[in-house]
This record gives structure tokens, C-alpha cells and sequence, in this order.
């Protein structure tokens, strides 16, 4: 449908802590979706997969929210409300934010 109304901006939190569950060893998953400043969507659930490293889980915890944030995209598009650029992300790791990161 048309986009109608005022565009509305994106923020999304996301972390991960690695190994916390000291019997399987599995790293734990939380993210946070904000639009507008008002928190709309919010996810924490342990990774599937177990990582030795800490890149490893802030990776795989960038990806289910990249996931879940195309989604919600999607969703907004269909009820027609605009979405401002991009989406601005947050991670605390360093080194996956530049390896995720578009180079030009």
C-alpha cells in the first residue's frame, strides 16, 4: 500500500552473553526494537549453536536480529506506515560491527 502519515525512524539494541549457561555452554541472545524512541519489539532466547568465541555469539545475535528486523519492516510497510532510511543499529562488539559493515 501507499505509505501514508509521518516516516518513522528504527533503532535496534542488540547483545549477547557468551557460554552463560554453564551446563550446555550456550550463549544467550537479547535484542530491543525501538520506533520512535518507544520499545516495540524485544527478543532474549538462548543460541542454538554453541560458539567458542565471543565474535562467534555477538554474530549470530546480530543475525536473528537482522532477522526479526526485516521482518518488523515488512510488517509496517504492509500497514502502509513509512520507514525513515535505514535502521540504526547497536552492538558492543567491535569487531563484528566492521565485519558487518559496508566498506564504501
Amino acid at each position: 500500500p501507499e505509505p501514508r502519515g509521518r516516516a518513522v525512524q528504527l533503532n535496534m539494541f542488540c547483545d549477547a552473553a557468551h557460554a552463560n549457561d554453564h551446563v550446555t555452554r550456550r550463549s544467550t541472545t537479547g535484542l530491543v526494537i525501538f520506533i520512535l524512541g518507544t520499545p516495540i519489539l524485544w527478543y532474549s532466547k538462548r543460541q542454538n549453536t554453541i560458539e567458542t568465541s565471543t565474535f562467534g555469539s555477538e554474530f549470530v545475535a546480530l543475525k536473528i536480529a537482522t532477522e526479526l528486523l526485516e521482518g518488523l519492516r515488512y510488517r509496517l510497510r504492509m500497514m502502509g506506515i513509512p520507514i525513515q532510511g535505514t535502521c540504526n543499529t547497536f552492538c558492543d562488539n567491535g569487531s563484528v560491527v566492521n565485519n558487518v559493515s559496508d566498506p564504501t
